[in-house]
């Protein structure tokens, strides 16, 4: 298999953490670079026509969509620890799948890219309206999450599930964007547990520089 990714890239580092925690599967990883245009390419467009990362290629089967291809890799595997077989825990798991889909981390990355990646990374301005209407999104969800985590140490039962990866996965921008965590110290102290999980932490770029380029 061979996963195609951009260093830096929340819903790649997502996938390569789920990876690293599996530990099983032979997969060969392809860095784009990101500023270079490597994900306009057609070569890429004509495996992912989204042109984003991360992408799965496993024989004659391409896959994208980040949390499709963790659960995909989560079945190849002959360890059902993050993924567990039992139904009622699966449904429970994709509940958390597409709620950090819909609401919280669709609020956090609208946050993260306007002041943050379209400034650093872009060059760009940002959309002040689109910060306005995240931040007040991001507090509703953020104050759901807040209270499911109170007593918690992870999203679903008591062990690292997709869940937790998908969750945090837009960690690094957590604390530099314009919000109020205060209201929310089970939220606060659940990212910061996750971000001492050794397989979510390789998947950290060594320096902002590296971040959308190919790894020398």
């Amino acid at each position: 298999m061979k996963l195609y990714a951009v260093v830096g890239s929340p819903n790649a580092r997502k996938t390569m953490a789920v990876i690293n925690h599996l530990d099983d599967l032979d997969i060969e990883i392809e860095y784009l670079d990101f500023f270079a245009g490597d994900t306009q390419k057609p070569e890429f467009k004509n495996i992912n026509p989204n042109a984003m990362v991360p992408t799965l290629v496993d024989g004659d089967f391409t896959l994208w969509e980040s949390n499709a291809i963790n659960q995909y890799l989560a079945d190849k595997s002959e360890n059902d620890e993050l993924y567990p077989y039992d139904l009622t825990v699966r449904a429970d798991i994709n509940r958390w799948l597409f709620w950090e889909v819909s609401h919280f981390n669709n609020a956090l990355g609208n946050i993260s890219f306007e002041s943050i990646a379209k400034k650093k990374f872009m060059g760009l301005d940002s959309n002040e309206a689109v910060i306005s209407w995240a931040q007040d999104k991001l507090n509703r969800f953020a104050a759901i999450l807040n209270d499911h985590m109170n007593g918690r140490e992870y999203i679903v039962g008591h062990n690292v599930t997709l869940a937790d990866y998908a969750m945090i996965h837009v960690e690094f921008f957590k604390d530099m964007i314009p919000f109020d965590w205060d209201p929310y110290p089970h939220v606060n102290q659940y990212f910061d547990r996750m971000r001492q999980n050794v397989h979510w932490h390789k998947t950290a770029p060594n320096s902002p520089e590296e971040i959308g380029r190919i790894p020398s």
